[in-house]
């Protein structure tokens, strides 16, 4: 007789009915993850053709970027409490949709501010999209084994996406037109569809009322998008400037204001505070907020420092970043197993380390630089590194928080990565100008190999700066808790 037919069935949990296909699941999450990334950097090397065929001016070019970024770092917290309280699954599918449609009008765009409304319909399908797989991955795979294997992918998904991108986009601007730079999303977006539809299974927080914190809500989304949007214009309008410190002095006043909304006002907060008394989610969110910023800043320094300065095409910019793009999915995936066995912290430990080293490394490249012997081994050292912290960090981030908070700790998560990288950029481009017009004051400004010098001046002190800052960033790290037996 087959007893183990006779046992009664396991009760599931309310709040999550357990996906026949997990498999199917990680995939979805993983390509969805990569997408969002993907799609923060893959318009870079378009700008150019952008500019030439909706007649942006230098200034308002800036916005292609601008516009995705800061109803994605925004929205991030809100889209994440809204996946534990109205289901996991239907958010993920949202943003899918929103995202895909977004990038459609995108792509048919013929003026400046269509394809920037466009841009943000993006910004807001990625800000609900990237909170829904990582929390669904974090109740979906809950053995130690499975989870570090699960996040390792994710990572890896994550950290190659930005690299990937500019790959992309250099290829098909080269190829195609700039246009297919966002209709590509269309069958991405279909057949993401298809896969959370076919495996996620629907999940929620079973305890929680369906109500929102609206005072919360406006006030940290409002707050999030008046500091990007300061940050963002700061170099235009002047950091010293009425209309940027005021929209500073705003989001800040706002921020505050949530903060005591969460603490003393709110019946139910979209972020409980009580989060941060776990001292991993505290030491993840920290670690995060300056890889972020250490990784869109890197990026955005190698590809200026390849065309800029060395001449390379858009194709070949994105061929450079192959290298970069692969170490970082081996970083990110290698280490799950390690994960599992040792905890986050050795992992964040080893890559802030390697991630500095290499730009240190990478700082010693100037004008004169080859790509073989002063580009390549920086930036797999650099890219392992940062593969080592996104699987660190997505870990750290999610261990200690019960399945009912999953959604809003992978909101932010992401919320925190999203302003390390808006903040540090700004911070790091206004160190590598007034580096390179240093440099500039005493050579005839008509002279290309004069110009070339000052600009790879700048980027090699922003290199600089930024690997001082993952080394200070190891004492954080420190504090993360050791693996428990």
């Amino acid at each position: 007789m087959d007893t183990e037919a006779m046992r009664p069935a396991e009760p599931k949990d309310a709040g999550q009915a357990r996906p026949a296909r997990p498999g199917l699941v990680l995939a979805a999450c993983c390509l969805s993850q990569l997408v969002v990334v993907l799609d923060g950097s893959i318009m870079n090397v378009a700008l150019p053709a952008v500019q030439s065929d909706l007649s942006f001016d230098q200034n308002s070019l800036q916005w292609v970027l601008n516009a995705f970024m800061i109803p994605f770092a925004g929205l991030l917290l809100l889209a994440g409490r809204m996946a534990d309280l109205f289901g996991r699954r239907r958010l993920f599918l949202t943003g899918i949709a929103v995202f895909t449609v977004s990038s459609l009008l995108g792509g048919l765009a013929v003026s400046s501010l269509w394809l920037i409304l466009a841009r943000a319909g993006q910004g807001v399908g990625a800000a609900i999209i990237a909170p829904a797989t990582l929390s669904v991955l974090s109740t979906t795979f809950v053995e130690p084994k499975e989870r570090a294997k699960a996040f390792g992918l994710w990572g890896a998904a994550a950290g190659s996406g930005g690299a990937i991108g500019v790959l992309a986009g250099g290829v098909i601007v080269e190829w195609l037109s700039w246009r297919w730079v966002l209709l590509v999303n269309i069958p991405l977006g279909a057949v993401l569809m298809f896969m959370v539809a076919s495996a996620v299974a629907e999940s929620r927080d079973p305890q929680a009322r369906r109500r929102l914190d609206v005072m919360g809500a406006l006030s940290v989304t409002l707050g999030l998008a008046l500091i990007v949007y300061g940050i963002a214009e700061g170099e235009r309008y002047g950091w010293g400037s009425t209309r940027i410190l005021t929209a500073l002095g705003a989001g800040v006043l706002l921020l505050v204001f949530f903060l005591v909304d969460q603490a003393k006002l709110a019946e139910q907060p979209i972020m409980p505070l009580s989060i941060f008394r776990s001292r991993s989610v505290s030491v993840a969110n920290a670690v995060t907020f300056f890889g972020g910023a250490a990784m869109l800043s890197t990026f955005y320094f190698i590809t200026m420092q390849l065309q800029l300065v060395l001449g390379y095409s858009a194709l070949h910019t994105g061929l450079a970043y192959l290298p970069l793009s692969l170490a970082t999915f081996v970083g990110a995936g290698g280490c799950s197993v390690v994960v599992a066995r040792t905890g986050s912290r050795p992992v964040l430990l080893v890559g802030l380390v390697l991630a500095a080293v290499g730009l240190l490394w990478l700082s010693r490249a100037d004008e004169t630089a080859a790509f073989a012997a002063d580009l390549l081994g920086p930036t797999v050292i650099f890219g392992i590194g940062l593969g080592l912290l996104i699987t660190g960090t997505a870990n750290a981030a999610t261990a200690d928080v019960p399945e009912s908070q999953q959604g809003l700790a992978s909101g932010l998560l992401n919320t925190n990565q999203t302003l390390g990288s808006a903040v540090g950029l700004a911070i790091l481009v206004a160190v590598a100008n007034s580096r390179t017009k240093e440099a500039m004051k005493s050579v005839d400004p008509a002279d290309a190999v004069a110009r070339a010098h000052a600009l790879s001046s700048g980027y090699e002190r922003a290199f600089l700066v930024t690997a001082g800052v993952l080394a200070a960033t190891v004492l954080i790290a420190l504090a993360a808790p050791k693996a428990r037996r």
